[in-house]
């Protein structure tokens, strides 16, 4: 048993498993954020645009009035739209990111080559030689 708690205690106290918790807690901010976003902007402005199109009298509370049955529909189309933002989001942001990574990165080319293989012993000489140093005979 003291071995499981000191392997525990090892792979809780790795880097990544702290990294991994604090995106956790970041991600869970977020979250909030952007459902925060889509209940008090996106679901009026769309409910603006309803009412303007169809001259529709109720569209307080767009989406949570839609029910099928017992299943809340509106909710999903909510919740649906709340991961569309946050998916947008991290697409942004990680393409952003990449792009920062490669910016300092010069593409080298590669150098020149040095040397050549003669056809005849197969060893490498310099690739200005005419005459292979090795077996002395006449390269192009």
């Amino acid at each position: 048993m003291k071995k499981f708690l000191n392997e525990f205690k090892e792979f809780a106290m790795k880097g990544n498993m702290i990294d991994m918790s604090i995106g956790v807690v970041i991600g869970a901010a977020f979250g909030k954020i952007v459902t925060g976003l889509t209940d008090c902007i996106i679901t009026p402005l769309i409910a603006l645009i309803i009412h303007a199109l169809f001259h529709a009298d109720n569209t307080d509370q767009l989406f949570s009035s839609i029910v099928v049955g017992p299943f809340p529909i509106g909710q999903l189309i909510s919740t649906i739209i709340d991961f569309l933002i946050t998916a947008i989001v991290l697409f942004i942001i990680v393409k952003a990111i990449n792009q920062l990574q490669t910016m300092g990165h010069k593409d080298t080319e590669e150098a020149a080559p040095t040397v050549k293989v003669c056809p005849y012993c197969k060893s490498e000489i310099a690739i200005d030689a005419v005459k292979c140093p090795h077996c002395t005979s006449d390269v192009e």
